[in-house]
């Protein structure tokens, strides 16, 4: 299938600042895909280069298999970090000149947005001014006027900014929505939690330069250290049997439940082979739980950048 988005070797340098160093993709078509990367990485040039506010120095950005044209902007919808409203119009007066830009008639524009302010119940704030709005209100109206003409291509730039935790999983529904429509999404966020939620793939950009990316799933077995959760159940004393385990294991930390005689360790094993491991657990006690712990996103991310020399 052709990637909805490829990025091919593209640079782009500010004075004598490089912003983007080199940096290939590819976006597959219908995921939700991670941009990630501390602040001043490179995101936000890379998302300006795909929206046409910029351009790159070298390298080529090919969209739905074509070169990257003025004409894709109309299938493209951007949500930024800084919102860009117009603080003294009213909401649907802005909503529907917003909507007209895109491309939409008037009459289909009305029709949209009452769709999605029914959706979202805002519907009495058709009248407001933007400025009477709170910071999580106006991410409203920007979300709706950012998918309101169906884009193929979605790119969020951390979409949960203002947002309660009610509305931001909200948003988090309507996003996953989308994606089961059919919409391809670029989600860039500081927010781990969401990457885990949300991404099937991820790319990590770090001081100009793509240094990760894949399926999340893949990067997560590829990062697995032979990390293990352990419960067993013991007759005797916990402690004790912690001292005997240590001579041949390495254990990390371990609580023992004296009333329930509960023994709970995490243990690193020297190879993924699990199977002499668990022979001698169960020669010492009933075995509850052996499970082997799958780094988060959050955990790649440091790692990855703090082995970069963050």
């Amino acid at each position: 299938m052709t990637p909805i988005l490829v990025v091919d070797n593209v640079s782009k340098s500010f004075g004598g600042h490089t912003a983007l160093s080199q940096v290939s993709l590819e976006i597959p078509k219908n995921c939700i895909y991670g941009l990630l990367g501390p602040n001043g990485a490179g995101k936000t040039t890379l998302i300006r280069i795909i929206n046409q506010i910029s351009f790159p120095d070298s390298g080529k950005v090919y969209f739905d298999g074509e070169p990257l044209a003025p004409r894709h902007i109309a299938t493209i919808g951007y949500l930024p970090e800084e919102r860009g409203l117009y603080k003294s119009m009213k909401v649907g007066e802005q909503a529907l000149y917003l909507a007209q830009l895109k491309g939409l008639s008037k009459s289909e524009a009305k029709k949209r947005l009452k769709y999605w302010f029914e959706r979202l119940e805002i519907g009495d704030w058709w009248n407001k001014k933007i400025q009477e709005l709170s910071k999580g209100m106006a991410q409203k109206i920007q979300f709706i006027v950012t998918v309101l003409h169906e884009p193929k291509l979605l790119i969020f730039d951390e979409p949960f900014s203002g947002f309660d935790p009610i509305n931001a999983n909200k948003i988090k529904e309507e996003i996953l929505e989308l994606k089961q429509k059919g919409t391809s999404i670029i989600f860039s966020t500081h927010r781990m939690e969401s990457v885990e939620e949300l991404c099937e793939y991820i790319a990590l950009i770090h001081k100009s330069h793509k240094i990760l990316d894949g399926k999340l799933s893949n990067i997560k077995k590829a990062h697995k250290n032979n990390v293990f959760k352990v419960g067993l159940q013991v007759n005797g004393e916990g402690e004790g049997l912690v001292n005997e385990l240590k001579d041949k294991f390495q254990i990390l930390d371990h609580v023992f439940d004296p009333f329930e005689k509960q023994l709970d360790f995490t243990l690193k094993l020297p190879t993924a082979d699990t199977t002499e491991a668990l022979a001698l657990l169960a020669k010492k006690a009933n075995i509850n739980h052996f499970e082997e712990t799958i780094p988060s996103a959050n955990d790649i991310f440091i790692q990855t950048v703090k082995a970069k020399g963050e």
